[in-house]
């Protein structure tokens, strides 16, 4: 199938319990940004190649960064926070994040934490961004290697997902971003997870149908998820399936988020079958699924590093690792499990 053009807007809403209100536009044209702007005193913080790929931001004052993992720091945030007040920013202004997801969460936590908060959006550029990275309320830098160790839960107004930004992403990081529609198929949907086994050529192919609409079901599964647990007390933890281990990928090697959440997908579906809850066909399927799209499923690093990160992970608790598995392909559970019990899964895997 060919791409083709297409901005039929499905609008996604996502209000909290504690009443924070947010509204994801699937579909929606980028230059259409003005139509949702709730103040015209605005600065973009944008990613430096979306800037030179797309003159409309030039309308704009704008702040660009290098959205790289080790520029995800406080060091960046200062950089921002400089800046904004060089450009007179105030309680009026509104901050607009452009680019995928690095640049969402700088642009997300600078503007929660200038002058106490501002309000936020973002025109989310890159296909891991769309499906995910940009939906929640997540904002966060990393600190000393360790991934979003310093953040906030703060809801953008908004979330632009223009599936025609995709057409300028490069091969990797497009492939990259399948890894987290997987994540959200494995978790909640498994007629999702059919769909995208049947059309997994198409997506290859960036189809921008086929791809709407699993962007489309990736946020309203996240956004429903959130809806009832924004500050990840319950049910939310299930969307850290496959990053417990892609985390700790990542803390020792250059490989990038999305390739790494396919290795930690397929290292959770290998324990799930290790502990009886999914059968060896299951794993197949999710193995071959992930080779057909592109993605890695298994990784060199020594299983002793990957450990000793995991163990610093934010979702350790007192000497147990809160880890998500499925049951079956479409429905997950969370597992409290031993560190030394799990160092000896991590083994199994490798």
């Amino acid at each position: 199938m060919q791409p083709v053009e297409t901005h039929n807007m499905q609008t996604i809403h996502i209000k909290t319990a504690t009443d924070r209100y947010s509204q994801i536009l699937a579909g929606e044209d980028f230059t259409k940004l003005q139509n949702h702007l709730p103040s015209q005193n605005v600065i973009v913080i944008i990613d430096e190649n979306i800037f030179d790929l797309y003159p409309f931001f030039r309308n704009f004052n704008c702040i660009k960064i290098h959205a790289s993992e080790d520029k995800k720091t406080l060091e960046t945030v200062e950089d921002i926070i400089s800046k904004l007040i060089e450009l007179q920013a105030d309680r009026s202004t509104f901050i607009v994040g452009a680019g995928g997801g690095i640049t969402c969460d700088i642009a997300g936590f600078s503007a929660s934490v200038y002058m106490r908060g501002l309000q936020f959006g973002f025109i989310s550029t890159s296909l891991l961004s769309q499906a995910d990275a940009s939906i929640g309320g997540k904002n966060g830098v990393n600190f000393n290697g360790f991934k979003n160790m310093i953040g906030t839960f703060n809801q953008p107004e908004f979330v632009i997902c223009d599936t025609n930004m995709l057409d300028t992403l490069p091969q990797n990081e497009f492939t990259g971003g399948l890894s987290e529609i997987v994540k959200i198929a494995l978790i909640k949907d498994c007629k999702m997870f059919d769909f995208i086994e049947y059309h997994a050529d198409a997506i290859v192919q960036r189809n921008k149908t086929v791809l709407q609409e699993l962007i489309a079901k990736s946020i309203q599964h996240k956004a429903d998820i959130i809806a009832k647990d924004e500050f990840e007390k319950g049910e939310r933890r299930i969307l850290n399936f496959g990053h417990t281990l892609a985390h700790a990928i990542e803390r020792h090697s250059d490989i990038s988020h999305g390739f790494a959440v396919s290795i930690g997908i397929m290292f959770a579906a290998t324990i799930s079958k290790h502990l009886d809850l999914i059968s060896n066909n299951d794993v197949v399927r999710i193995k071959n699924l992930l080779s057909k799209l592109g993605l890695p499923v298994h990784t060199n690093i020594d299983s002793k590093m990957l450990c000793k990160a995991i163990i610093a992970d934010k979702k350790k608790n007192d000497d147990e690792i809160h880890f998500i598995l499925i049951q079956a392909i479409g429905k997950s559970s969370e597992k409290s499990i031993k560190i030394n019990d799990f160092k000896n899964l991590v083994s199994i895997f490798k």
